[in-house]
């Protein structure tokens, strides 16, 4: 059977069936970018590969996946950390002018170019730890050419880098000052002008909302729900990070693929995302650094088994993270979860957080030839260090 590249000697975390699916001693087999085989190097075809690589027992996962993250940004907001160890809270520098504004203000002087050549950095240390697959918000425009412009540039990230990116629709992140004390107006411009114009210019894989005291209403978010259908776009939220505004529960009743931030979850959230099949999106790199001491209900996630996806939520004002292996063990350390959770959280419940469950995620025959390749002698390594980067090769469509 030929194959462009056969990879030997290997163990694998396939993150297939039950656990993380473990297979010593096996190989995989790509053609045009696909897995076309993997398993047990005893139960394999003959192979006539136009390149062997020896892995010499090092362990194979699938690519990582950040399914959250608002990487396209210009400044930083390095002086609101400074307040925020002074002892002023999120909210009082928000509503103070700070917060999603003051990064808006910054992207809205950028240009194009500007945020991509900015955001490479950020971009290029994801992909040095084995981050295969990205998702990008837009949502520091809060216009419709800004908006707009942070998507292409995401965009053009993904044609600059061997690297998959998912762009979601963000309009409604945050309310820009010439919408102040009319934020029924600016849903309206979102829903009317901006998401019509995003997603003929085919730049909208899904559409997101800030679902939030200082973000917008749940009857507001419903409205940009509605819109998202009427594209047939899939929708996720920001929900119950500060506050319960019962906005996971709406998202699930739409169909949601994720819910995100969840600190404030209740049963009936929990009940509802379990019975649509929403994923439910921790990022434990916001839960840090703006010293939050509410945990998500982490056993009320597992009890009704919704999946748990890891996220970096890298951005310039709450989580300025862009090490996916540190997401990990952040959410071992703080939420208290497995080894088994975490490893899950960024392959295969990150794909379901983005619809791209029937394409990444796992190592199996058919998805994309996306894997990482690691020099730990367990997958729990790949949690328990901090600051050590031990990939050993990054695979992305079988290259």
């Amino acid at each position: 059977m030929r194959c462009d590249r056969l990879w030997t000697g290997a163990r694998l975390a396939t993150m297939t069936g039950e656990g993380l699916g473990i297979v010593e001693d096996a190989v995989v087999a790509a053609l045009d970018g696909r897995i076309l085989h993997a398993g047990p190097a005893s139960q394999a075809p003959s192979f006539d590969a136009d390149e062997t690589i020896a892995c010499d027992g090092r362990w194979i996962t699938p690519g990582l996946i950040d399914c959250h993250t608002h990487l396209v940004h210009a400044g930083n907001r390095a002086h609101e950390f400074e307040l925020r160890l002074a002892g002023a809270s999120y909210e009082e520098i928000a509503r103070a002018g700070g917060g999603i504004v003051s990064t808006m203000q910054a992207t809205r002087a950028a240009s194009e170019a500007q945020l991509v050549e900015s955001a490479l950095p950020r971009l290029d240390a994801l992909i040095g730890e084995g981050v295969t697959t990205i998702e990008i918000k837009s949502g520091y425009g809060l216009t419709c050419d800004d908006e707009i412009k942070m998507l292409r540039a995401a965009q053009t990230l993904g044609a600059a880098r061997p690297v998959a990116i998912r762009t979601t629709f963000l309009g409604a992140h945050a309310l820009p000052p010439e919408f102040a004390g009319d934020a029924d107006g600016y849903i309206a411009s979102v829903c009317d002008d901006m998401l019509p114009a995003a997603a003929a210019a085919g730049l909208v894989d899904a559409v997101d909302v800030f679902c939030e005291g200082i973000g917008f209403s749940a009857e507001q978010t419903a409205h940009i729900f509605e819109a998202a259908g009427a594209f047939g776009l899939p929708v996720k939220i920001h929900a119950e990070q500060l506050s319960n505004l019962h906005g996971a529960k709406l998202a699930a009743q739409a169909g949601a693929l994720s819910a995100d931030h969840l600190e404030h979850l209740d049963v009936a959230g929990i009940a509802a995302m379990a019975q649509a099949g929403t994923v439910a999106t921790l990022l434990p790199g916001a839960f840090y650094f703006t010293r939050e001491t509410k945990l998500p209900p982490i056993e009320g996630l597992r009890a009704a088994g919704v999946p748990i996806a890891l996220a970096t939520d890298c951005n310039p004002g709450t989580s300025p993270l862009s090490s996916i292996l540190l997401a990990m063990n952040m959410g071992a350390t703080l939420f208290r979860l497995t080894v088994e959770e975490c490893l899950l959280g960024v392959t295969r419940n990150a794909a379901r957080a983005l619809g791209m469950g029937q394409e990444t995620g796992t190592i199996e025959a058919g998805k994309r030839c996306d894997l990482a390749i690691w020099d730990v002698e367990r997958p729990a390594e790949l949690v328990y260090r901090m600051g050590l980067n031990p990939l050993h090769a990054r695979v992305w469509r079988g290259r």
